[in-house]
């Protein structure tokens, strides 16, 4: 779903754990129930507003009775890993800032429903009309959010960086970052001890940036 704007800023704060939980329940029980003229629409929301939105059309849902024509709204929801002050920290982003998804029977009911909604710009499509989602970028985005091993590692260091050595025996001394490897989460920084320049490799957790 190339056209929905990919960006890797993150969504408002939520309960990291529930709110990929819930999202992931809600998605695979309406696998399980889906209605056979449901298809899946992107719904353009203002970015930060999607878990509001998303909030209110389930009330809503609910309140008109009609489950089956609406089966799921879903924020997708990444995991990655942070290093910050030394530290590795699992968090969660929103995929696809100012997006959600809907699978629903689209009529005049459920449209006005989405689009009544606070907040909602409009449906992803052409000329004012909605363009379902196709089956293969639904599954992706479905199985990409589910896969619980696939980690996004948010890399705080650019090669030429200065960084302070903060564990390890080379505890406290500054050097020059010459590499880094996001994939194992290492850095090699050329360290000077002793008179001499060493490139060395370490935990991204066991360096932090200089004066951030």
């Amino acid at each position: 779903m190339e056209h929905m704007g990919k960006q890797s800023q993150e969504s408002e704060a939520v309960p990291q754990e529930t709110a990929v939980q819930s999202s992931m329940g809600s998605v695979e029980g309406a696998l399980l129930k889906r209605h056979p003229d449901a298809k899946w629409y992107a719904v353009r929301t203002y970015s930060g507003h999607e878990r509001k939105v998303k909030e209110h059309i389930d009330r809503e849902v609910e309140k008109q009775g009609i489950r089956e024509k609406i089966p799921t709204v879903h924020i997708p929801y990444e995991r990655f890993v942070e290093v910050k002050d030394g530290k590795k920290k699992s968090r969660t982003k929103n995929a696809f800032p100012g997006y959600i998804l809907v699978e629903a029977v689209l009529d005049k009911q459920t449209r006005s429903l989405i689009l009544d909604a606070p907040s909602v710009i409009g449906f992803l499509g052409v000329k004012d009309e909605p363009t379902p989602l196709r089956p293969d970028e639904i599954k992706r985005i479905l199985e990409d959010g589910q896969e619980e091993k696939r980690m996004l590692v948010k890399v705080p260091f650019e090669v030429g960086n200065t960084v302070k050595i903060i564990d390890g025996p080379f505890s406290s001394l500054t050097g020059t970052v010459q590499e880094v490897n996001p994939e194992k989460m290492k850095v090699k920084v050329l360290i000077g001890f002793f008179g001499r320049s060493t490139p060395t490799e370490f935990d991204f957790s066991q360096v932090k940036p200089v004066n951030t």
